[in-house]
């Protein structure tokens, strides 16, 4: 391993790339990348990996970033792995002119700013995993935007480990595939990246928690719109005739359990969430994502909101309910359980770096999933940050450090 005492450049990249802005826009999901100050990062990473003498370096018309490091003398035989993060953003919180500057945490409330003449905080009442991270310096935004962490802390401890073997070249490590995708937060993330050129049998995503988490199960998720159709009369002569259908709405939503929100979940627990409803007499809709990790239980939720709709349509004597539903991804247990190998040395890769690996389920999605449907296995890596999506997000810099380093210890491991 490179020398432990002298940090690599991934805390200069990292803040460098947090500033350029790259928020994916779900209202423009119909185009790829959905927002064009993506191919700003795009086309900078490109550069970089150009100048560190990567080979057949491309951003494609998609602002999908590709390259790959020649093999290590000796490794040139050995099946190629890919490495990969995604370059946008989330816009649940504002994103755009992130600054960002380093906190040393000394316990209590973390502030990593202020907004509109209040601090933002958070403290280890919320986020018990303070308590272990007193002395540490932090990575903060200013409180008035996310950090982006989120995945750029992927992107820069991906781009340090290249940086690193271009210096020491003798490094041990198989051919390695990079791609930085776009609009991983909206769900295309992985959806055009050409395999066949990529060229690599495996592949790690970069784009996990805190660190040490290491992810190779992942929920099935799909979208859930229902449309809610009413008839709008005057009140003053509605008896018996009006439908409202905000109240429809309503009536749908309670039949929904409370106890599936996931306010009310945690670990291996699937949800229902509403993330949004307009409403009026004449007419509603409303937006829910449904998660779970359990292939049956996940269509047992769809099942149940598909039923509850047909209630209300049967007391209505028409269909005024609609349900569609939007799949979006599959969990990448199917597919990734059939190469334990790569859990195996992504585990031996923490340990060595001085990292206890801890595997646990994704609450959420990442390309993982869709690259491993495609036919690339490719289980979840920490990056190291917390609180993603919101204006208290941070990263650890020694846990910048250490990815890098754990990185550098996976690949050695694809060498063999």
């Amino acid at each position: 391993m490179a020398d432990q005492r002298t940090p690599s450049d991934v805390l200069e990249r990292f803040l460098r790339y947090v500033q350029v802005d790259t928020p994916s826009s779900d209202a423009h999901a119909d185009q790829t990348p959905s927002t064009p100050e993506q191919f700003d990062l795009a086309r900078l990473l490109a550069d970089e990996l150009r100048a560190l003498g990567a080979e057949d370096v491309a951003v494609s018309e998609h602002a999908y970033v590709t390259a790959h490091v020649p093999a290590s003398p000796g490794a040139e035989h050995l099946p190629a792995l890919g490495l990969i993060a995604h370059i946008d953003t989330t816009e649940a919180a504002p994103g755009r002119g992130v600054k960002p500057h380093v906190v040393r945490y000394m316990g209590g409330d973390l502030v990593c700013g202020e907004h509109a003449g209040d601090p933002v905080a958070i403290g280890p009442d919320k986020l018990p995993a303070l308590d272990g991270l007193v002395g540490e310096d932090l990575v903060c935004s200013d409180g008035t935007t996310l950090l982006g962490a989120d995945d750029k802390a992927g992107v820069a401890e991906i781009m340090a480990l290249v940086a690193r073997l271009a210096a020491h070249p003798e490094l041990p490590h198989p051919r390695l595939g990079i791609c930085f995708c776009p609009d991983e937060e909206i769900g295309h993330g992985a959806a055009l990246l050409d395999l066949e050129a990529f060229g690599c049998a495996f592949a790690y995503t970069v784009d996990g928690g805190p660190i040490g988490e290491l992810e190779w199960e992942c929920f099935n998720a799909c979208e859930v719109i229902v449309t809610f159709q009413g008839y709008s009369i005057h009140p003053g002569d509605a008896k018996n005739r009006m439908v409202n259908a905000a109240n429809l709405f309503c009536a749908f939503h309670a039949m929904l359990p409370a106890a599936m929100r996931p306010e009310h979940t945690e670990g291996y627990e699937g949800f229902i969430h509403l993330l949004g409803v307009s409403a009026t007499c004449e007419r509603a809709c409303a937006r829910y994502i449904v998660r779970d990790h359990d292939a049956g239980l996940f269509e047992a939720k769809i099942g149940l909101m598909e039923r509850a709709a047909a209630f209300l349509n049967a007391e209505l004597d028409t269909e005024r309910v609609r349900v569609e539903v939007r799949r979006e991804y599959r969990n990448m247990a199917e597919v990734v359980s059939a190469h334990p190998e790569l859990i195996e040395r992504a585990k031996e890769a923490f340990a060595a770096a001085g990292i206890e690996p801890r595997v646990l389920p994704i609450r959420g999605g990442t390309d993982g999933a869709q690259l491993s449907f495609r036919g690339l296995p490719c289980p979840n890596l920490s990056t190291g940050g917390y609180a993603f999506h919101g204006i208290n997000e941070f990263i650890p810099v020694s846990s910048l450090e250490a990815m890098v380093d754990v990185l550098e210890e996976l690949v050695a491991r694809f060498a063999r």
